[in-house]
C-alpha cells in the first residue's frame, strides 16, 4: 500500500493505493485557508498544510480500511512555484507566497531585465521566468521584509517544505526545482550565479537543498510524525514533485505522444519529451519531468477560479450552472469574456484584467455569462495548445483531469475547441495518484527491485470510457470564429 498525498492550493488531497491490483482503495481531503490582498498577494501558512495532510490522511485511510501499518511509501505532489523560508531551526519564517501571487511582478521585471529578457531566459535557464516563479518572491523578501531574509536557512518550495517535515532532510527533484527561476533545465542544476545577484553574501546558495533524482527517496519517515499521522514508522517518502509533473505519472503521461491537460483552479497542458528541447515561445515552459525526462508546459493563470467567480456572482450551485452552460449557444450569443481575473501567464498579459465583450441587452442572461467563462477559460488553454503544437509537440488524443473534468457539458466543450478526443482517467485526482505510483517506483529502487515506472502506470492508470467525449466536426468549425474573436481581443491587448 501507498499513500499519495497531493498539496493544492484550495486543499490537500490524500489516496491509498494498492500496486498489485492497480486500485485506489481510499480517498480524503482538507481544505485550505488563501490569504489574499488587493496587490496581487496569495500566500498559505505552512501550518495548513500540516493540518490538512493529517486530516486527509485519516479519511483516506479509514475509507480503505487498511491499517496505516501497511503503508509502505509515500508521495508528495505540491502546488509548483511557491516560496517557503525556514530558519536555521527548520521554523517557517513566513507565510508562504503561492503561484498565483502576483505581488512580485516588479521584482520578475527586474531580474528578466538582467538576464536579457525572455530570450536570455530561455538561453540561460531553458525558460523564461514569468511572475509567480520562486526567484522574484525571493527578491521581493529581501527588499520587504530584510529581518525575514537576513534569518533564512532553508529556501524550499511546497512539495520540498512537507517532505522535510516528514523526514527531516532538506531536498529537491528536478521536476519542481524546475519552476523555481533559478535552476537550469538542460543542465539540471541550480544557477548558483542567480541568486548571488540577489545575495552576493551567498546566503541563498547555502539555503539551496540537495538535489535528487526523481526515482530516490529522500528518507524515512520521522517516528514523531508516524506516530501523528498513524503510519508505517518504517515507510520511505520519495522525492515527490510538482503537482503537474505528478499529474503527468498520473495519466500515464510518461512517454511521447501524450497530451495531459488540467482544470484546475489553474489550467494546464503539458506533453512529455525524452530531450530538453527549449522552444522559442517563451511561454512554454520546458520542465523537468518526475519521471526522468522532459514536461513541455504552458500554465493558464485562470480556469476553475474564474467560472468559479461567475458561480458565486450569481449564487448558482454547481448543478445549476453546468445546466445553464449547455442551455446557451456556441459563442454564447455574442457574449466573450477575457477571464484574466489574476492577470495572465498563457497569453502573456500578467498585467491584464476581466472583461466582457459583446453585451447587448439581448443576450444579457445568466445562461451566456456562465457559458462565455467556460469557452473564454478554454480558449487560453487552446492558445496555450497551440504553441506545444508549434513547438513540435503532436498528439492525437487529450487525457483530461482536474475539477472541471467532472463536468461532461465542459468535457465536450473542450474536445469541440481543440477539435480532439478527449478522455478522462478512472481517478481524475491525477496527481496524488501519481505520487503514490512515483512512491512505489522509488522505493522498489531503495530496496533493489527496480520496478518499471511504465509496468506501473499501465497497471494504476485506467481511462473511463464513460467520460470521453469526440470532437464533432460542425462545432468545431463554428467554435474556430468563437477563438479568432478571442484572439483579436488578445491582440489588441498585447
Amino acid at each position: 500500500m501507498y499513500l499519495g498525498i497531493d498539496c493544492g492550493t484550495q486543499g490537500t488531497k490524500a489516496l491509498i493505493l494498492d500496486i498489485h491490483s492497480g486500485k485506489v482503495l481510499g480517498e480524503g481531503s482538507a481544505a485550505h485557508r488563501l490569504i489574499s490582498g488587493a496587490n496581487g498577494r496569495r500566500e498559505q501558512d505552512p501550518a495548513d498544510w500540516l493540518l490538512a495532510f493529517e486530516q486527509a490522511t485519516a479519511q483516506a485511510l479509514q475509507q480503505a480500511g487498511v491499517a496505516g501499518s501497511e503503508i509502505l511509501g509515500i508521495g508528495v505532489s505540491g502546488q509548483q512555484h511557491g516560496l517557503v523560508l525556514l530558519d536555521a531551526k527548520g521554523e517557517v519564517l513566513r507565510p508562504a507566497k503561492l503561484w498565483c501571487d502576483t505581488e512580485s511582478t516588479a521584482e520578475n521585471a527586474h531580474l528578466l531585465d538582467f538576464l536579457g529578457g525572455d530570450s536570455g531566459s530561455l538561453e540561460r535557464l531553458g525558460v523564461a521566468i514569468a511572475p509567480g516563479y520562486t526567484v522574484s518572491k525571493l527578491l521581493w523578501t529581501r527588499d520587504h521584509h530584510p529581518e525575514v531574509f537576513g534569518r533564512i536557512a532553508h529556501i524550499l518550495l511546497p512539495h520540498d517544505y512537507l517532505n522535510y517535515w516528514l523526514t527531516g532532510r532538506a531536498c529537491a527533484e528536478y521536476g519542481d526545482a524546475s519552476g523555481s527561476g533559478y535552476f537550469n533545465v538542460r543542465t539540471r542544476t541550480w544557477d548558483t550565479e542567480l541568486l548571488e545577484l540577489i545575495d552576493p553574501e551567498g546566503a541563498l546558495v547555502r539555503a539551496l537543498p540537495e538535489l535528487i533524482e526523481s526515482d530516490r527517496c529522500v528518507g524515512s519517515i520521522r517516528p514523531e510524525i508516524a506516530e501523528r499521522l498513524g503510519l508505517n514508522p518504517w515507510a520511505l517518502v520519495a522525492s515527490g514533485g510538482g503537482d503537474n509533473m505528478m499529474g503527468a505519472i498520473g495519466t500515464g503521461n510518461i512517454a511521447p505522444g501524450a497530451i495531459t491537460m488540467s482544470l484546475g483552479t489553474s489550467g494546464t497542458v503539458y506533453a512529455y519529451a525524452d530531450q530538453p528541447r527549449v522552444s522559442p515561445h517563451p511561454q512554454v515552459a520546458t520542465f523537468c519531468s518526475s519521471s526522468g525526462g522532459w514536461l513541455p508546459l504552458i500554465c493558464t493563470m485562470n480556469l476553475t477560479n474564474a467560472s468559479g467567480a461567475i458561480r458565486d456572482l450569481l449564487g448558482l450551485d454547481v448543478e445549476t450552472f453546468g445546466a445553464l452552460v449547455g442551455e446557451a449557444p456556441i459563442g454564447a450569443g455574442g457574449v466573450l469574456m477575457l477571464p484574466f481575473l489574476n492577470g495572465e501567464r498563457v497569453p502573456a498579459l500578467p498585467l491584464a484584467t476581466a472583461s466582457l465583450h459583446g453585451l447587448t441587452s439581448d443576450n444579457l442572461t445568466r445562461a451566456n455569462l456562465c457559458r462565455a467563462v467556460v469557452e473564454g477559460t478554454t480558449f487560453g488553454l487552446r492558445y496555450g495548445l497551440d504553441l506545444l503544437k508549434d513547438s513540435g509537440i503532436r498528439s492525437d488524443s487529450i487525457r483530461l483531469i482536474g475539477g472541471g473534468a467532472k463536468s461532461a457539458t465542459w468535457r465536450q466543450i473542450v474536445a469541440d475547441i481543440m477539435g480532439a478526443p478527449v478522455a478522462c482517467p478512472q481517478h481524475t485526482e491525477a496527481a496524488a495518484l501519481g505520487a503514490a505510483i512515483q512512491a512505489a517506483w522509488c522505493v522498489s529502487h531503495q530496496h533493489g527491485e527496480a520496478l518499471s515506472l511504465q509496468s506501473l502506470c499501465e497497471r494504476c492508470v485506467s481511462l473511463d470510457d464513460a467520460r470521453s467525449a469526440e470532437p464533432d466536426e460542425l462545432r468545431s468549425r463554428a467554435y474556430e470564429g468563437v477563438y479568432q474573436r478571442y484572439r483579436e481581443q488578445v491582440r489588441a491587448l498585447q
